[in-house]
């Protein structure tokens, strides 16, 4: 339910603030005063399409904020999105509109969080419904009556169509994938031997590590300079340990190890010297043992040397084709191996797919048989319903049919749903587009929206209605007053009304008039570029603005009731007014709601 209403540069309204109470909340005044500005700005706040001149005139920022007090149901899908309520009760949708260099932006906030415009749509579908006149070129449309239909249903239909919609999905999965199969037959058996051809050759490469070519290389390097290595090992225990020709860096180590023992004696401060001379006396010695071993171990491996030659320009020309490096031709050996394996494991054979296929199909023409068999009998009860709903309103003779007819199946079923209507004695029922006026359609919408009130599908707490009443007067008047308080049982109805007769029915009464106040356009006389400092004083300071102001008293309705009613003098319009309130006090008596 609708609780508190925020506005801010909306439109022609400044600052406003409305509390709505349960029950028939009505809005009056004259025409052009404002009323539709308050139920666009509730419109905007709940995601509604936003525009330039949504923002009050000489500012650059709107705010629209309305605070719903939430149910279980929607306490609970609240937390599923992660959102947490304010006081546990109440959630509040906020929308702000800036503009800024002609650009115009908006952002929406639930309880502060900002939030997507997928998910206020969702939210909104939970909070309000409005029902304007402009909604019926949506009404003409054959799917839209058909949804309504469903909806009338409630749950055991809008199930059945659940299902058929997953019938569709699994039939439209199984067509694409058994035409998909036709049309890439002959692609994918190429697409496999190409597969195949590779695999083999990387298999018969037998690649094991990606670092096996780098290894190879040197080892071939090794094998390759034998000879070299050899010569050079020798050449270096010489150096180190044994040298023929003079002395070898062992014996100088020697020497001077000896040399540094016999001045130790005289001074001890040289004995860590003595010590380093000694270790790397020490580590000369072993290095010549190690060369000198490294040497007599080589040997010259002609049938090794040609096995690994071979080897690495195998393995460079796998590199160049499916590399560059070794590691790249590995992973593209397993990638292709996964996706010969994938290929394989969709290798499933035309005739299953046409068997899925058919049973898909199948399973669809049942759901759907299923469908409409619900919405044939729907349908009947629609027809019933809604010519009792319609008959107290002015429309005795009225006759309705919902008109069933099959169709290719889709997600919704296999139905074309259209609507047929007589509003007139002696007249053929033909589509509601053909036949009903502005009034009639008005009357039409509220008993369908009375239908709908008590099916299963009907979540709304809160119903918006905007002149419904437009084009009626009178008796039917007075029943769409009466129909529009029986709705606010178990539920909110606002409703912006020329209609005394409806206004006298209100649970909570607002009036809404333009008033023309002193407050310039430019108020920040720095910000004024010198051409509009020039022509300042041409502009205007007088603003119309948009005020509301709550009827609470039984003078201030009558007044207001009086002034809808009119008459030919201003006693006649209070005496009216009285009588209207009077009816309508006893009338919520007769009949009590329960809001």
């Amino acid at each position: 339910m609708l609780l508190y209403l925020r506005i801010h540069n909306f439109a022609l309204i400044d600052d406003l603030e409305l509390e709505f109470s349960a029950g028939l909340n009505v809005l009056t005044g004259e025409t052009g005063a404002g009323k539709s500005i308050i139920l666009d700005a509730i419109d905007i706040a709940l995601g509604g399409r936003i525009s330039n001149r949504l923002i009050r005139t000489g500012t650059k920022r709107a705010l629209v904020e309305a605070t719903f007090g939430a149910d279980e149901a929607l306490r609970l899908w609240l937390s599923q999105q992660e959102i947490d309520l304010l006081d546990e009760t109440d959630l509040v949708c906020s929308r702000e509109i800036t503009a800024s260099q002609g650009n115009l932006r908006s952002r929406s906030r639930l309880n502060g969080v900002l939030v997507n415009r997928q998910l206020i749509e969702r939210v909104r579908e939970r909070l309000v419904e409005i029902t304007a006149q402009g909604q019926t070129v949506q009404l003409m449309s054959s799917s839209h009556q058909r949804l309504l239909l469903d909806l009338y249903g409630g749950s055991p239909l809008l199930r059945q169509r659940e299902l058929v919609a997953s019938a569709y999905i699994a039939s439209q999965e199984a067509s694409k994938a058994l035409e998909k199969r036709l049309k890439s037959e002959q692609q994918r058996w190429q697409h496999r031997d190409w597969l195949d051809y590779q695999i083999k050759e990387l298999t018969a490469a037998n690649l094991t590590h990606s670092s096996e070519l780098e290894q190879l290389e040197l080892e071939y390097q090794r094998l390759d300079h034998v000879v070299e290595l050899q010569q050079q090992s020798y050449q270096v225990y010489q150096a180190l340990y044994q040298h023929e020709g003079g002395t070898a860096a062992a014996d100088l180590l020697a020497q001077a190890e000896a040399t540094l023992n016999e001045m130790v004696l005289y001074d001890e401060q040289l004995q860590p010297l003595l010590e380093l001379v000694s270790a790397a006396l020490a580590q000369v010695v072993e290095a010549s043992h190690q060369i000198n071993a490294y040497g007599d171990g080589l040997e010259t491996e002609p049938e090794r040397l040609q096995v690994v030659e071979e080897r690495v320009a195998a393995l460079k020309q796998i590199c160049r084709k499916y590399g560059p490096t070794l590691g790249e031709a590995i992973a593209h050996y397993e990638k292709l191996q996964a996706e010969l394996q994938e290929l394989e494991s969709e290798d499933q054979s035309l005739e299953n797919l046409e068997t899925t296929y058919q049973q898909c199909q199948e399973t669809l023409t049942c759901t759907c048989k299923q469908l409409t068999k619900l919405r044939l009998g729907t349908a009947e009860e629609l027809e019933k319903r809604l010519v009792n709903e319609l008959k107290p309103l002015a429309m005795e003779k009225v006759r309705f049919s919902v008109k069933i007819v099959p169709a290719a199946p889709t997600a919704t079923g296999a139905d074309n749903v259209s609507f047929y209507f007589s509003p007139n004695p002696g007249e053929t029922l033909q589509p509601l587009s053909h036949t009903a006026s502005g009034g009639e359609m008005n009357r039409f919408l509220l008993a369908l929206k009375a239908c709908l009130s008590t099916a299963a599908a009907e979540i709304c707490q809160t119903l918006i209605f905007d002149e419904i009443d437009a084009g009626v007067s009178g008796r039917v008047a007075q029943a769409i007053a009466e129909r529009l308080h029986k709705l606010t049982q178990g539920r909110q109805v606002l409703c912006v009304t020329h209609q005394p007769l409806i206004a006298a029915m209100a649970d909570r009464h607002f009036r809404v008039e333009k008033q023309v106040i002193d407050q310039p356009i430019w108020t920040n006389q720095e910000k004024l570029t010198p051409n509009q400092a020039l022509c300042e004083h041409e502009l205007p300071d007088l603003r119309t603005v948009v005020r509301v102001s709550l009827l609470d008293n039984h003078r201030t309705r009558r007044e207001e009731i009086a002034q809808l009613a009119g008459g030919h003098s201003a006693q006649e319009a209070m005496t009216f007014a009285e009588s209207l309130l009077a009816k309508a006090a006893n009338w919520r008596e007769a009949v009590p709601t329960n809001p």
